[in-house]
């Protein structure tokens, strides 16, 4: 995909350092795709996996040795995102400061538009 067309989604550095953790336990090739699907509590939920598969038109982020993929569907819905690691009493978790999203459930991984 083109980066001057490419929507803007950023990954944070805490959110980089922690997929760099994670895909070099993996395969060489790996990557972490962020989509988003149908359900949760709110309409639409985040999903991330860990994949080898890259489409040509996929949106694809490397920062610091971490690689984001996000697939053309998603991004309509990622659009002007923030892909976060935090790290707090509640626990430890990636989270998606979504600008679009006009109402999100508790637990983070759900919204609505």
């Amino acid at each position: 995909m083109d980066a001057a067309l490419a929507p803007n989604v950023i990954v944070t550095d805490s959110a980089a350092r922690r997929i760099g953790e994670i895909l070099s336990g993996e395969p060489p090739e790996s990557v972490l795709r962020v989509s988003v699907e149908g359900g949760g509590c709110s309409g639409f939920q985040y999903k991330f996996d860990v994949t080898r598969e890259r489409d040509p038109d996929d949106l694809v982020i490397e920062k610091d040795g971490a690689v984001v993929v996000v697939d053309r569907t998603s991004l309509d819905y990622l659009s002007g995102s923030r892909i976060d690691f935090v790290d707090d009493l509640i626990g430890a978790s990636f989270k998606i400061d979504n600008p679009q999203a006009t109402a999100s459930c508790g637990c983070g991984t759900s919204f609505a538009l």
